[in-house]
């Protein structure tokens, strides 16, 4: 993991700057939820729950990503189901 060190004004808080950059880097797929929750220092279910606060869902965006996850769960459900 690489390290990298920010100048930021006094008032700004440093674990709102690590949310902030998680929370990004988590929408763009770049991090899991575990990896993001990581960098922060607080639990998975702590980074889920405060990621709406930045603009950010739990829940794919894309349409097409939605529609092939229905997708395959019908192919999984009938598959074992046979």
């Amino acid at each position: 993991m690489k390290t990298i060190t920010l100048n930021i004004p006094e008032e700004i808080d440093e674990k709102e700057v690590t949310m902030v950059v998680a929370s990004q880097l988590y929408q763009q797929g770049k991090l899991s939820s575990g990896q993001a929750a990581d960098l922060v220092g607080i639990t998975k279910r702590e980074f889920v729950e405060s990621l709406g606060k930045y603009g950010v869902s739990v829940f794919s965006d894309s349409v097409e990503d939605l529609e092939h996850d229905v997708l395959s769960l019908n192919k999984f459900l009938h598959d074992n189901n046979s």
